[in-house]
């Protein structure tokens, strides 16, 4: 049997061919494992990394981490291609071909429906009811001050509106419960899927879920960012893949779970079934508060593929597993939302790695009238793709590379008067994350809207910037580049 299309093995075999990814043998679940990860995502060029024979584990039981964590390995996970001389794509590369790729996807989702299945490697092994056991996998204890074993970090969480019945897929975080029995799901609120679960609580008394935790980590991009209210994510795959996406349909709830999952799982959430959940390391960088009650999912029926592989994404203090990925993703759709209102100049937009993708959001633009700059960063602040949990928006002139932090910086202490450039919107859309919440408070935050563009009426007369041309620069780097190694 072909591999299927969003199987994690055929994403694997692809990034070996391209030498990003390292084998570890004999790390323990417990710590070690995480610590590896953690130390991979501080390397200059940090790799992927496959965990086999880990400790108190039998060979073939593996975990792989850092799966989008470069430019050639996100590029090949959004099918964005190489370079015309075939080499892979470089972080410019990849933001360049992300440009207006995610509302056409959006767009183009509804043309590509899941496409059901009736065999997949998935379904070579079967466990239902006190057979079902999560920590036969080695679910590892990913940082020392963890609640527990959390196995849902690179998962894929599938819900249902129960009114149209979409399909939505999430990345949430899963801690093990009931000795492998059982799983915790801390949705985020406000979150598509968390609404879905919410729905079917008030409606039915229980809500039907379904988790992969082994797939084409391009699910893992799709779960973890804001994907339009009523598309589905297996159907946004679809249109990013350029076919279908074969799923198959888990019979005890009816939700769909890809083809080429690794593991997967199938049961209820009730309002009254209730575990302690966390604290986790999260991607703020901090432990995300006490010990408190989260649903827990009673998982009826489990499937898994021979010699399983778990997908792992843990969070943590910037850079970590999936920050690269968020970073650049959520600065493809920033931007595009921002064109898609109508507003003019727009000319990049950058959520910076070490605000976690979503902290400190800069954007640049040609100035077109009083008042532009504003106008900008309220909408930036405000839309889709940048509410939740943004703390931080910084409008620069478009000769301000706002990927280069040390750039944005100098616009803001140079071109911006604190009095007159800063403002405050108060009541955003927080999150139990933010370790700046006290504990016990409505998820509220505020956020800074920084103005570091040159003011529009002083545009003419403003001091000219110390540096040379590009294009003389550019020439001189040509002829003296040997000189200066």
């Amino acid at each position: 049997m072909s591999e299927p299309l969003l199987s994690l093995r055929t994403h694997i075999e692809e990034i070996e061919k391209l030498g990003e990814l390292r084998h570890v043998r004999g790390a323990h679940w417990d710590l070690e494992l995480g610590a590896i990860a953690e130390v991979s995502y501080g390397m200059a060029h940090p790799p992927a990394v496959l965990f086999d024979e880990i400790t108190g584990y039998r060979a073939g039981l593996r975990v792989l981490t850092g799966s989008t964590g470069s430019a050639a390995r996100l590029a090949r996970t959004l099918r964005l291609g190489t370079r015309p001389d075939g080499a892979p794509l470089d972080d410019e590369g990849v933001v360049d071909a992300l440009r207006a790729k995610p509302s056409q996807w959006a767009a183009r989702a509804r043309d590509f429906p899941v496409l059901p299945v009736g065999d997949a490697p998935l379904l070579a092994n079967e466990r239902t009811g006190d057979d079902v056991d999560l920590l036969a996998f080695p679910v590892p204890r990913w940082h020392s001050h963890d609640g527990g074993r959390f196995v849902g970090t690179g998962c894929f969480v599938v819900t249902s509106d129960p009114e149209t019945g979409t399909h939505n897929g999430g990345c949430y975080r899963m801690e093990v419960q009931d000795e492998g029995r059982s799983t915790t799901i801390a949705a985020v609120p406000g979150k598509h899927g968390a609404q879905n679960i919410a729905s079917w609580l008030a409606k039915e008394g229980r809500a039907p879920v379904a988790v992969s935790f082994g797939h084409d980590p391009l699910l893992l991009v799709l779960g973890g960012t804001e994907v339009p209210r009523g598309v589905s994510e297996l159907e946004y795959a679809g249109a990013v893949a350029g076919e279908r996406a074969p799923v198959v349909t888990m019979p005890d709830t009816g939700l769909p779970v890809p083809a080429g999952a690794e593991i997967a799982v199938e049961g209820w959430l009730t309002a009254d079934d209730l575990r302690d959940e966390g604290p986790f390391g999260e991607w703020t960088g901090y432990y995300s508060g006490r010990r408190r009650p989260c649903l827990n999912l009673r998982i009826t029926r489990l499937y898994h593929r021979d010699d399983p592989i778990l997908l792992g994404a843990p969070p943590g203090k910037p850079p970590h597993d999936y920050s690269y990925m968020r970073t650049v993703m959520k600065s493809a759709m920033i931007h595009d939302e921002l064109v898609s209102m109508g507003v003019a100049g727009v000319t990049k937009a950058w959520a910076h790695e070490s605000g976690g993708g979503r902290l400190f959001v800069a954007v640049s633009i040609s100035q077109r009238h009083p008042g532009h700059a504003r106008q900008v960063a309220h909408l930036a602040a405000q839309c889709p793709a940048a509410a939740y949990m943004n703390r931080y928006v910084v409008v620069v002139d478009d000769d301000i590379d706002v990927a280069d932090l040390d750039q944005v910086i100098w616009a803001m202490s140079t071109r911006s008067d604190p009095a007159r450039d800063i403002e405050v919107m108060r009541q955003g859309w927080g999150s139990k994350l933010d370790p700046m919440l006290p504990e016990g408070e409505t998820a509220y935050n505020s956020r800074a809207i920084i103005d570091a563009t040159i003011p529009w009426e002083r545009r003419e007369d403003f001091p000219r910037v110390a540096q040379s041309d590009p294009a003389e620069l550019a020439a001189v780097r040509r002829r003296w580049a040997s000189a200066l190694v």
